[in-house]
């Protein structure tokens, strides 16, 4: 059996989020007892908790919402990347050692550990001129162990605009912390989600052959 790596981090109450989102949080709707044969829960969140797949509609008005979005970025060859310590932003030195023979979906690590349980408002990011260049070589999506491709602090989210103009897929908040670097089966696929901007991802990667 081909080896799995969960590399989702847990989403529970205290799941951190960028400052002012909605952060994740959880009622019973109903409850296991006489008269009532299951629990059901209701859930409030943003999709931007855990790992998540942005949509073009999160930088974009005119952009198509998550369920509209193609499957095939978020399902294939992929490699992993590590970039650990590259802050305040992933510059193309940090990843050529590992660039030749791309596969179409880059990974990058950014953290020893990734903070599930933390507001990281010093987040490392993509520099624009790094994607477009991963772009030029054939890259559709790219991921990162961080909440934002941007830094936090970003009002003109620079990268995300880049990946809107060439139209590149993104996951954000991957656990890569136990993950080799190397090459990959990614599957992180979004749900069909027909109004929204983003959608939460269970994202895995399956060793290849």
């Amino acid at each position: 059996m081909k080896k799995l790596w969960d590399i989702s981090p847990p989403v529970q109450p205290g799941s951190p989020v960028f400052p002012g989102d909605t952060p994740y949080q959880q009622q019973w709707a109903a409850t296991l007892g006489p008269g009532c044969p299951v629990n059901v829960s209701t859930l409030t969140l943003s999709p931007h908790v855990g790992a998540h797949a942005d949509a073009p509609l999160h930088y974009d008005s005119q952009g198509a919402s998550v369920g509209e979005l193609d499957l095939t970025p978020y399902l294939g060859p992929c490699r992993v990347i590590h970039a650990i310590g590259a802050r305040p932003l992933i510059e193309w030195s940090h990843l050529a050692h590992v660039v030749d023979g791309l596969p179409p979906r880059v990974l990058v690590r950014t953290y020893a550990h990734m903070p599930v349980d933390r507001w990281d408002p010093e987040l490392t990011a993509f520099a624009p001129q790094t994607l477009e260049r991963l772009a030029a070589l054939g890259v559709v999506l790219v991921g990162i162990d961080t909440a934002s491709i941007d830094p936090a602090d970003s009002k003109t989210l620079d990268s995300h605009q880049v990946i809107r103009r060439l139209n590149l897929r993104v996951l954000e908040n991957l656990v890569l912390d136990d993950v080799p670097e190397g090459d990959y089966e990614l599957i992180a696929l979004p749900l069909k989600l027909m109004t929204a901007d983003a959608s939460p991802v269970r994202a895995i990667l399956r060793e290849l052959p």
